[in-house]
């Protein structure tokens, strides 16, 4: 098989890094799944004609038309009792569900005895006797009876819900009732039924809602009557017993209030004015009888001061007399304020009680008014709605007609075979489409060359396809025997890759590993070795890893030293090496060591080893263990000029390959290129890769 190219048929669905789906990966995903997508459709079609043709009863449909009077004429308007129906759409919305409701459908099945059709009943059936029915019918026999049969009408109340459908025509006031079932007069004969109750069932409510209705207006007017007599008695005794004044001789009191309570004011600010002069002719002591008179403010005895002054005689007796008797008269003063206030303040106080009383006898007794109007208001509207509710009574009408009857259908309503098979093909195809979706966008292996260098950031320089042998032993004698086959050239592909990476310094020792065990880069190392050797260059194999030492599978080499031995001076190259005529190359076996492998890798001697192999060969291969597994490979590979990295198809995950070339990074090596190996060219037609490689057989002879 040739080097393998799928462009963009091998991309996920979602772009790296976008946030968009690209439809034109989408559609090569479906494309290629075409094949899976074909079997769901032919499978969902082969099951849906067994539905429609063998296995779906066939059931009939049947429809009666029932409209709503929205503006009835009453022959008289109680609207709370009897109204006619209104035509908004909460009064459609509530009419559609009487028509679903139990009440309604069980009249149904009661009128046309549902419960021993077989139809909607069950237990009627004939059934396995293991099957799921058959055991609880043993477990429901030893229930009460009365239980038993509630519950098998409500069962066959169940299964009419399912069959009838009610809905409302668009812009009206008509409802559609309609019934499915698996006889044509069945069905034309329940959905009639269900109208003509619907219409019984309204002239039930209105007469019974009238009877209750004049029943509790009976009640209510008895008791509103005594609540009206006990009222008017409360008013009459309570006005009697009372002294009660109007409104506004309260307001009056309340007017004489605040004048008190004024003048109550006035006079505690006069105390304290008189008061203050009491104390400025008290504290006089020391003070001359000019100064006194001053204080004083009294004409009179400024004079006798002026007598006192001149040495009238008798004149300092008079004066003291006088001053005596102006502060007895501001002391007597201050007594007589203060009388009239305590007076005013006990005023204030009778006088807040008396309107605190009248203010409550006022509001009991409007209270009382207004208990004994409202009764009165009451027990009137509720003697008027009485009498007319009890003229009502015998005079409804439904609100609604039925307007069409249902007439028997004359072939079935379903299956609709020629819908079904196309819905079978339909679903089959979106099935079909799902699980090729699903497993392309789930996939976390690589199938193709491009997921791979996209995912990386590296090229893949060979894609190599399964060798088909049965043992490793075998490997080498396939690719000697076909030298032709697709094998055989996607090895040399492989070659001519890797010697034109570099033209200006060909690599000469190269190493080749992988991510993780298995994955092939042995085999690929014996077979870039063949072929290299067949351009008629000295090429040395080397099994660099001495932990596993896999090359006993390929080779029937025994009682030869390996290159540790060479490394230790206990033997010589020329010694060790093993000349295989398949592979037209020599072979240096790894052998066990006591010392760590990456400590002997690492030593000053390995790299001097290989300085000496780089001598002697044109091209040595040396074939690393996994980079994931040991840190063989990282060592080795600071020695050499070109790494290959190997990534078993279909089998690795992304994660393994990118932290087996992180792990490469981190010790600043270099993958020269990557290996996609081990392809099932089956396994790609089957996931729909295979369609670009029927090209390239006729150049293939495997």
């Amino acid at each position: 098989m040739a080097e393998i190219s799928q462009s963009e048929s091998s991309r996920n669905l979602l772009s790296r890094g976008a946030e968009e789906i690209d439809l034109g990966q989408l559609l090569g995903t479906l494309w290629r799944g075409k094949l899976w997508i074909a079997i769901a459709m032919a499978v969902a079609l082969l099951l849906g004609g067994y539905y429609a043709f063998v296995s779906a009863v066939p059931t009939y449909t049947s429809s009666a038309t029932v409209a709503l009077e929205s503006r009835q004429d009453q022959v008289v308007d109680i609207e709370s009792v009897v109204t006619g129906l209104g035509g908004d759409q909460s009064t459609i919305n509530t009419e559609v569900e009487v028509l679903r409701s139990r009440g309604l459908l069980e009249q149904v099945v009661e009128r046309l005895d549902l419960t021993n059709d077989p139809e909607f009943n069950a237990a009627l059936r004939e059934r396995s006797m293991f099957s799921l029915g058959a055991l609880l019918s043993v477990l429901r026999s030893g229930s009460d009876e009365e239980v038993a049969e509630r519950r098998a009408l409500d069962s066959v109340i169940d299964v009419l819900s399912d069959k009838v459908a009610i809905s409302n025509i668009r812009n009206s006031y008509v409802f559609r009732i309609t019934v499915t079932t698996e006889a044509p007069r069945k069905s034309a004969l329940i959905a009639n039924t269900v109208a003509e109750a619907y219409i019984r069932d309204q002239i039930s409510v209105k007469f019974e809602k009238t009877a209750q209705a004049t029943e509790w207006l009976s009640d209510q007017v008895s008791t509103l009557r005594l609540d009206l007599e006990n009222a008017e008695t409360e008013l009459k005794s309570f006005s009697s017993s009372t002294d009660l004044i109007s409104p506004e001789g309260l307001f009056a009191l309340n007017r004489q209030l605040k004048d008190l309570r004024d003048r109550k004011s006035n006079l505690t600010e006069a105390i304290a004015a008189q008061k203050a002069a009491v104390v400025n002719l008290e504290t006089v002591e020391g003070l001359s009888p000019e100064e006194k008179a001053q204080r004083a403010n009294d004409p009179s005895l400024a004079r006798l001061a002026e007598d006192i002054q001149n040495g009238v005689e008798g004149a300092a007796e008079s004066f003291e007399t006088q001053y005596a008797v102006l502060l007895t008269r501001a002391q007597q003063e201050v007594l007589r304020l203060e009388a009239q206030f305590e007076a005013v303040d006990t005023s204030i106080a009778e006088l807040t009680e008396r309107i605190e009383t009248q203010s409550s006898e006022l509001v009991r007794l409007q209270q009382l008014e207004r208990e004994a109007q409202a009764n009165g208001l009451i027990y009137e509207a509720f003697l008027s709605r009485l009498k007319e509710t009890t003229v009502q009574q015998g005079i409804q009408q439904a609100d609604s007609r039925i307007l069409s009857q249902a007439v028997v259908p004359l072939s079935p309503s379903a299956p609709k075979k020629s819908m079904i098979l196309a819905l079978s093909l339909i679903l089959g195809a979106m099935v079909g489409g799902a699980a090729v979706l699903i497993r392309e966008m789930s996939q976390n292996t690589y199938r193709v060359a491009e997921a791979l260098e996209r995912n990386t950031g590296l090229t893949v320089i060979g894609q190599i396809p399964t060798i088909p042998s049965r043992n490793r032993a075998n490997v080498l004698q396939y690719l000697t025997d076909k030298p032709n086959s697709a094998a055989a050239e996607a090895v040399r592909n492989l070659r001519t890759s890797l010697l034109l990476a570099n033209i200006d310094m060909p690599p000469r020792v190269i190493m080749s590993t992988s991510s993780i065990p298995g994955e092939g880069k042995t085999t690929q190392s014996i077979s870039l070795a063949q072929n290299l050797s067949g351009l008629g260059k000295k090429v040395l194999l080397v099994e660099g890893d001495i932990r596993r030492r896999v090359f006993s599978e390929y080779f029937d080499i025994h009682d030869k030293p390996g290159f540790l031995s060479v490394l230790a001076g206990e033997a010589s190259l020329q010694s060790a090496v093993t000349f295989n005529e398949q592979l037209q190359a020599d072979i240096l076996l790894g052998e066990t060591s006591k010392v760590n492998a990456a400590d002997l890798f690492s030593s000053d001697t390995f790299a001097q080893f290989l300085g000496t192999l780089r001598d002697a060969y044109d091209y040595v291969i040396i074939d690393t263990p996994p980079v994931l597994a040991v840190p063989d490979a990282r060592v080795i590979g600071q020695h050499v000029d070109a790494i290959l990295y190997t990534v078993k198809w279909d089998s690795t995950t992304h994660r393994q390959v990118n932290d087996g070339l992180k792990s490469l990074a981190n010790v600043n090596l270099k993958v020269t290129g990557l290996v996609l190996s081990q392809i099932d060219q089956r396994g790609m037609k089957r996931y729909g890769y295979g369609d670009s490689y029927g090209a390239y057989q006729a150049y293939y002879n495997s």
